[in-house]
């Protein structure tokens, strides 16, 4: 009877941690490109796939927690990637979400004009070592704005978010932001001036990450979970009331209302990528042979 005993309590904590290295950890922050991983999860999908998702505040929080081994996979946009690829050179993009299409913007207290007319300093409160930086590199160049004016400040958009306009009235400033952050900001008293649709051409995609041996060693669970986020971005489409109540919590201050416009800020390319948005990422050299069909 003992030696039975024995038995079942070897096989059970063998059991756990064999369920546990089986497991994927994904660090993911909340953007609208990122909410089919939260559906995912509040349905219970990745449940099933023993896949556990961190919700973070920022891009570069979410690429920190891969670079320390917190993660095993992480969202981000082309220059996360390339950032993080300097440090493992087996990283490659598995999964196609979406391209920015408005959802990426430039927010300010001035009038593009008034920022051009001038020269005294600009505080510029952006996520530093993120895709923000590269917006703000575009916006500089675009409009002609010497970079010598811009005092960088180094804030997650949990923080910048709260900024009010009216405390900055005699200064001028440049908020680097995305969905849904920018909702607050409005209701703060700045406005966009610029946007990935709109007055800037850099081209921003999102995209889910891991090293070559990570997705070999859980490549179904990869592709299982490629089922499941093109299944909750169907949901999107077909039923969007009923995806915004699953996801609203990851989403915050977003009403119903600002979830529809925010819709309109990306396009879905988790199916279909046009032949002109592939010699695009060929140019900025973001390989596509390892994206899960």
């Amino acid at each position: 009877m003992r030696l039975l005993f024995i038995v079942l309590i070897t096989v059970f904590f063998v059991g756990c941690d064999s369920k546990k290295d089986d497991r994927l950890v994904i660090s993911c922050n909340s953007w609208i490109g990122y909410s089919p991983f939260y559906y995912a999860k509040e349905q219970g999908w990745l449940d099933r796939l023993n896949i556990k998702l961190i919700n973070v505040v920022s891009l570069g929080e979410s690429m920190s927690l891969y670079d320390v081994g917190k993660s095993d996979a992480f969202t981000g946009t082309q220059y996360e990637y390339s950032v993080m690829k300097r440090k493992d050179k087996n990283l490659e993009p598995v999964m196609l979400l979406d391209r920015s299409y408005g959802g990426d913007m430039i927010f300010s207290n001035k009038s593009i004009e008034e920022i051009q007319n001038s020269d005294s300093k600009i505080d510029a409160y952006l996520e530093m070592g993120s895709v923000n930086s590269l917006l703000l590199k575009y916006f500089l160049e675009e409009y002609h704005v010497d970079k010598s004016r811009i005092n960088y400040i180094n804030k997650d958009q949990a923080i910048i978010e709260n900024l009010k306009s009216a405390k900055f009235k005699s200064k001028t400033v440049l908020i680097v932001t995305y969905s849904p952050y920018d909702i607050r900001l409005k209701r703060n008293g700045f406005h966009e001036i610029a946007c990935t649709k709109n007055g800037l051409t850099l081209v921003v995609v999102d995209a889910l990450y891991t090293s070559k041996n990570m997705y070999e060693t859980h490549k179904d669970k990869f592709i299982e979970l490629k089922k499941a986020i093109d299944n909750a971005i169907e949901v999107m489409h077909k039923d969007p009331k009923k995806y915004y109540e699953t996801v609203k919590p990851y989403l915050k201050g977003y009403t119903y209302d600002d979830f529809l416009l925010s819709l309109n800020e990306v396009k879905w390319i988790n199916k279909d990528l046009s032949k002109e948005l592939k010699q695009k990422l060929d140019s900025i050299e973001f390989p596509t042979e390892a994206i899960v069909k």
